[in-house]
């Protein structure tokens, strides 16, 4: 088992937060002053960036990026694409643009799409695979157009002349980040992403992905880089953490939990929803515990991402540390309400894991208001 640091991202939550799934109870809506407050309580914990996703019940994750880049110092912003909104040339102009707001801490994390009912209100009549055609064609104009490069190309579904990008990247290259659980998605992951993402199944589904993955971009001559997205409930205690987990979905019904699922089966063509609902089998409060400390709560009534991982800091970095030993370099975490829940796992996961900023002593406290520790020792002695 490695000690290497894990790269922790954390979550913008644009399509809401709360204190409960489910219910409108504790409900927080997407308003700019939150988003900024958790993005900067990110960047001053020492999480290595954040995601912010995208969906038609989302606020908009480039025009949210580039605004709270300005609000930060050191975090990176991982913000997803979803290729058919737009042709390459546009999204290469405003990805250069956002690496230059944020002064080179920006990632795109390519989305291809799961939900045809979404997608055709943006426009985008492709079925499942031919969308995963069309991300082929539209990485290889991208990524040209990223390097500097004059492109011409015409496929199937994409064609230029010409393109090019007149104001540069600061990375050098920009990032790519790809996610998807179909053979379509690993093709394309293998051909044109650096980072390849997995929600959190059970290590052992997690390990014959990420092999899968490796084989295709052996096959093109590339290595690829791997990240979890995952919810984390850490507490002092594991009895502590599970009553977390049980109270988040306190108000849930079992009517909400029917119809989500119902959503999800008829609505959604994503192998990795799929996967996701069959891991509770399709909404049962009695198959929560997927693995050890894996839970599967969240994906009762959320879609995407639906595990969480639940204990003490000791345990949750274990399981932590069993998914980095298949090769994971970064999670990407989320809890919630997700304010609280960041200071909850920089303070009580962070130093498990070994990661986060250095923190000087600037000034003493008096004895007891936050306990006896050095600097409070030595402010009793003066």
């Amino acid at each position: 088992m490695t000690d290497k640091p894990l790269d922790l991202f954390w979550f913008i939550p644009v399509s809401g937060d709360g204190s409960y799934l489910g219910s409108d109870k504790g409900i927080r809506y997407a308003d700019f002053d939150y988003l900024k407050q958790i993005a900067q309580a990110a960047d001053r914990l020492g999480f290595g960036g954040v995601l912010v996703p995208v969906g038609s019940h989302c606020e908009d994750p480039w025009i949210t990026a580039a605004a709270l880049a300005t609000h930060t110092k050191r975090l990176r912003f991982l913000a997803a694409l979803r290729p058919g909104l737009a042709t390459p040339t546009h999204w290469a102009r405003q990805a250069a643009a956002l690496d230059r707001i944020s002064e080179g801490r920006f990632i795109v994390n390519i989305v291809a799409g799961g939900d045809p009912l979404e997608l055709v209100g943006d426009g985008i009549f492709l079925s499942h695979d031919q969308r995963y055609e069309h991300a082929d064609e539209f990485l290889t104009v991208f990524r040209k157009l990223l390097d500097g490069e004059t492109v011409d190309f015409k496929g199937e579904h994409i064609e230029v002349e010409g393109a090019r990008l007149l104001f540069p990247t600061v990375q050098k290259p920009l990032p790519i980040w790809f996610g998807g659980s179909s053979d379509a998605a690993l093709d394309v992951a293998g051909e044109h992403a650096d980072v390849y993402l997995t929600w959190g199944e059970p290590p052992a589904q997690v390990a014959e992905k990420l092999e899968a993955a490796r084989k295709r971009a052996a096959a093109r001559g590339r290595e690829l880089k791997f990240g979890l997205r995952i919810h984390l409930i850490v507490r002092e205690t594991e009895q502590e953490a599970w009553n977390v987990a049980n109270n988040l979905i306190a108000h849930l019904s079992d009517e909400a939990i029917a119809a989500a699922q119902r959503k999800f089966a008829q609505e959604s063509d994503s192998i990795g929803q799929k996967r996701m609902s069959a891991l509770h089998g399709g909404g049962r409060r009695d198959r929560l515990e997927i693995a050890p400390n894996l839970w599967a709560g969240v994906g009762l009534v959320r879609r995407g991402a639906g595990t969480a991982l639940v204990g003490d800091p000791s345990t949750v970095a274990a399981r932590l540390r069993e998914y980095q030993a298949l090769g994971i370099d970064t999670v990407i975490a989320s809890g919630y309400p997700h304010l609280e829940e960041a200071y909850k796992v920089a303070e009580l996961l962070f130093p498990e894991l070994g990661i986060g900023p250095e923190r000087k002593i600037s000034h003493g406290t008096a004895v007891g208001e936050y306990g006896v520790g050095a600097a409070s020792r030595r402010v009793a002695a003066e």
